[in-house]
């Protein structure tokens, strides 16, 4: 649905004013001011567990759970290492990539800075990093809004976006987030180098945004337009390497240990791999899971390409980036609730409907929900919480949403005059 039609359903067409552009404030400013209420507010949804010092079930029970806090200590923060070069006294390596690690050093030498004001160290951390990751939270919102400049307002769907308001400071995704966001505003206005840097810095914080890079290829593949996406892609390989050779000269093992986690990881939450053993149906032997995920997630990439090479018109690079991304997280290992955090502003470009917009973040409402509630209990005999069986819908409830939302994305790109 479009703006006006939003506009003159709520109260008739613009008016005079209206039309030329009179409003209380520009749009980035409000857009600013309204993603600080609302990331605000996010933080009073998660007071309970600041309160209670992040303790079980209440973490799980209140849905306020954050990986941040934890891994202060247990990642040896607190002892003031520094990532991947040492550990901590557990001897753990540091199980994220080198431009998360870093914002997680930045914000511990902080937190010794301040310190003395909170009663212990883990507190402290977790307030830094929130008042840290309101940046990118911003740089995402007003980055969405100037790719698109003709429709900032349509940002403030990133700012309301339920799942922002209750995942944004679980872990740091919002960090690579803000670098994709940038990318893409960079990619709109012609500038192919530096968004092969801001996808290199992305990158660097999280993998994910490396199969962003096949949506390029095949937007160039469709226009046989090459030159500006391997310029891109030069740029994106250049910055990963600048960044992370130091590190893994420094200590190969403790640079190499995300990469290794990752991709030994057996299956975890919130997959649909997990969902079909809690419902006790027969599953892909753990030494087949890699190459069962990997080949689904090929055999979703080629019908993506098929689609993108047979479309009417060219997609945009946002819709075939949501696509993309939905097929990852669809097909992967294991779905973290804050993984929705990556789709919305993709969303926001791929297809600003509120309608289709609303009816998939509350299916990953449904599904944050049922995740806390299902770990309030996890392992614990005759426990009240959520049920394996619930829980397993649930996921199916996050997976079929997620689909419908791309469902409608594939339809505009086939039908691109009855898009809305």
């Amino acid at each position: 649905m479009s703006d006006s039609k939003i506009t003159e359903r709520l109260g008739g067409p613009f008016g005079q004013l209206a039309n030329r552009g009179y409003t209380l404030l520009p749009p980035i400013q409000m857009l600013i001011i309204l993603a600080a209420l609302t990331y605000a507010f996010g933080y009073l949804l998660d007071f309970s567990c600041v309160v209670d010092g992040w303790s079980d079930p209440q973490r799980y029970m209140h849905l306020c759970y954050s990986d941040i806090p934890p891994l202060y200590g247990g990642r040896g923060f607190a002892e003031g290492i520094i990532p991947y070069v040492q550990t901590g006294s557990n001897g753990i390596y540091l199980e994220y990539p080198v431009g998360t690690g870093i914002f997680m050093y930045i914000a511990a030498v902080i937190t010794g800075w301040v310190s003395l004001l909170y009663s212990d160290g883990y507190r402290a951390f977790f307030h830094i990093n929130v008042v840290l990751l309101f940046i990118p939270f911003v740089v995402t919102v007003i980055a969405t809004a100037l790719t698109n400049p003709k429709y900032p307002w349509r940002a403030a769907m990133i700012v309301f976006a339920p799942t922002m308001i209750l995942a944004a400071t679980i872990n740091w995704d919002l960090i690579p987030i803000a670098f994709v966001a940038l990318a893409f505003l960079a990619w709109s206005k012609d500038k192919p180098i530096l968004t092969g840097i801001l996808f290199g810095l992305a990158i660097t914080s999280k993998f994910y945004p490396v199969f962003l890079l096949f949506g390029f290829l095949l937007m160039a593949w469709r226009n046989t337009s090459w030159r500006p996406t391997l310029k891109m892609i030069v740029a994106t390989i250049m910055t990963f390497v600048a960044i992370n050779v130091p590190f893994a000269i420094a200590n190969l093992e403790g640079w190499f240990h995300f990469y290794a986690f990752n991709f030994g990881r057996s299956i975890d939450f919130g997959s649909f791999w997990y969902a079909v053993t809690q419902l006790g149906l027969p599953t892909i032997p753990e030494n087949l899971l890699n190459i069962a995920s990997t080949t689904l997630f090929a055999a979703l990439l080629i019908g993506i390409a098929v689609l993108v090479k047979k479309a009417p018109t060219t997609p945009t690079i946002a819709q075939i980036s949501f696509l993309i991304l939905t097929a990852f997280v669809i097909t992967n290992k294991v779905y973290s609730p804050q993984y929705v955090l990556w789709l919305v502003p993709l969303a926001v470009l791929a297809r600003p409907n509120w309608r289709d917009f609303l009816i998939w973040q509350i299916g990953e409402v449904i599904y944050f929900t049922a995740i806390w509630w299902f770990l309030a209990g996890y392992g614990i005999d005759d426990s009240k919480t959520l049920t394996p069986q619930w829980y397993a819908a649930a996921t199916f409830v996050h997976i079929a949403a997620t689909l419908y939302f791309a469902v409608m994305v594939i339809r505009d790109i086939g039908s691109p005059r009855t898009s809305s």
